[in-house]
């Protein structure tokens, strides 16, 4: 009887419950790839952290190992191998894998204290630690390769930590799915991209940090418009809607096996921890207003 409650409670989490939990997770795992600590943490290793790019691409891919430029791509999807080349394998020569996992823990760890103060240490952060760990824990993950290195990696001690790993985990994993999402739709990298700004989830300035050419971005969008997915000025049809409409579907129902092992109630639970963290992140004006990840737009 236990176990068939359990079941209707799971099923009960919806595909919008889904969708609300990642915009709350994504700006805190996010950090890493903004928070000042972390690049200092960067620039420690030997990084030049005048630009974004070389920490990122040490940071992000440090779970999969010394990786080179195609393994890493592949994965990555949207950038451009030409900009994955120029990072991969060289960010190996400056610092370990292991060193730079070390390093982003210690700048996540920094950073969440600079944000958080004496709460980094309180009740509410070592309940959603807890309730996204577990989350985390049940993520399937054939098929994921970013959600599978980061799951392999021990869990850190600290409970404002665990809600990092676990976010992280979490992330890549829904990432993963996205990915595939992409692919099912016959989205190829750059019409993911074209895709996404002709629906107005981000600027083409913004999209642009990705490293397509001009003249690759323009192919794109002859394809798609050929397909009736974008009007000839770029815009989004009202079929190209629908087809982002259903990645984004697509990559939420992906997404959805570790909340619904969770449970509706465990769920709602985890948001309501999560909002006034979540607040405290986008307040501080860490992430810009335009990104790629699409928060609030999609």
């Amino acid at each position: 009887m236990a176990e068939q409650t359990g079941t209707t409670a799971a099923a009960a989490v919806g595909l919008t419950e889904v969708r609300r939990i990642w915009h709350l997770l994504e700006p805190l795992h996010a950090v890493l790839y903004y928070a000042p600590e972390a690049f200092e943490e960067a620039a420690a290793l030997g990084y030049d952290v005048e630009e974004r790019w070389p920490s990122y691409f040490a940071f992000r891919a440090a779970p999969l190992g010394a990786v080179g430029a195609v393994r890493a791509a592949s994965a990555f999807y949207s950038m451009s191998p030409r900009m994955v080349e120029r990072q991969l394998p060289a960010v190996w020569e400056v610092a370990s894998p292991e060193e730079v996992l070390a390093a982003r823990l210690r700048g996540v760890d920094r950073a969440y204290r600079s944000l958080f103060g004496e709460r980094v240490d309180g009740p509410e952060i070592r309940a959603a630690a807890a309730l996204t760990r577990r989350a985390a824990e049940a993520a399937d993950l054939a098929g994921r390769p970013l959600a599978a290195a980061n799951a392999e990696l021990p869990w850190p001690r600290e409970p404002h930590l665990q809600l990092w790993h676990a976010a992280t985990i979490l992330r890549e994993h829904r990432g993963d799915g996205h990915v595939a999402a992409l692919m099912t739709a016959g989205l190829d990298p750059v019409e993911a991209l074209v895709s996404f700004e002709a629906i107005g989830a981000a600027s083409r300035q913004t999209l642009a940090s990705r490293e397509w050419s001009a003249q690759e971005w323009e192919a794109a969008r002859s394809r798609l418009a050929g397909r009736g997915l974008v009007t000839e000025a770029g815009t989004a049809t009202e079929e190209g809607r629908a087809l982002r409409e259903r990645v984004e579907r697509e990559t939420d129902r992906l997404a959805s096996a570790p909340w619904r092992a969770s449970g509706a109630a465990d769920t709602t639970r985890l948001a309501d921890l999560l909002g006034d963290f979540w607040v405290t992140v986008i307040a501080s004006g860490l992430l810009p207003a335009d990104n790629a990840l699409g928060i609030g737009k999609v």
